[in-house]
């Protein structure tokens, strides 16, 4: 059962970064006088990018069934997998700010930049002990507050706006679930691995994200 999942977890992750990268390169190609839809691009890209520095090490250690000779890259990745999500939530919020009329701008802004430098600054201390095989649960929480937050405000916008937009009416639907699937991996998947699985729905929603940018 558990090679089975190793061979589904691959094909998954190789058919999510494929496609993630396509979906980037497309829309930066097709961009041409259409700002959101470059922008969009390059959101895609990080996140394609950054989540591969994680992902790539994780199919080898299932491939070789070593995860031990994987452990720096694994947990150097997760730690840049989760600088560059960050920075993705940015790039969404101003891909709100072009395709919303909205109040507040700056404050917000200044809200949205504030919670992810203390996201990023948590994620770069050694405390975390990213390459550790049981890296310390509440080192988890204290940098997924800042990034719960951040998340949750973008979230909010896209619901208080889902009606103005035919292309982003979802995307506040997508972030939330993207959450829910992720809170119970930070809490609990040093305990139970198999819960680690939440993270596939999970990589579904930013998909869904990206796909919705393809109708812009």
């Amino acid at each position: 059962m558990k090679r089975v999942f190793g061979k589904v977890e691959i094909i998954f992750d190789v058919l999510y970064l494929v496609i993630a990268l396509i979906i980037g390169i497309f829309l930066i190609l097709s961009s041409t006088g259409n700002s959101i839809r470059l922008l969009s691009g390059i959101m895609a890209l990080t996140l394609s990018i950054g989540d591969a520095f994680h992902l790539v090490p994780r199919i080898l250690s299932i491939i070789t069934n070593n995860i031990e000779l994987f452990r720096y890259s694994l947990g150097r990745g997760k730690q840049i997998t989760s600088i560059t999500m960050t920075v993705f939530y940015i790039l969404l919020w101003h891909i709100e700010i072009y395709i919303y009329t909205l109040n507040n701008i700056e404050f917000i802004t200044y809200i949205i930049y504030f919670l992810s430098f203390i996201r990023i600054i948590l994620c770069l201390l050694p405390q975390n002990r990213w390459i550790d095989r049981y890296p310390p649960v509440i080192w988890g929480i204290w940098r997924n507050i800042p990034f719960f937050i951040l998340g949750l405000l973008v979230a909010a916008i896209f619901f208080m706006n889902r009606l103005n937009s035919t292309n982003f009416g979802f995307a506040w639907l997508a972030i939330l679930l993207s959450f829910l699937f992720y809170l119970p991996v930070v809490l609990w998947s040093n305990k139970n691995p198999k819960i680690g699985m939440l993270m596939l729905p999970k990589t579904l929603m930013y998909l869904w994200i990206l796909i919705m940018c393809l109708s812009i």
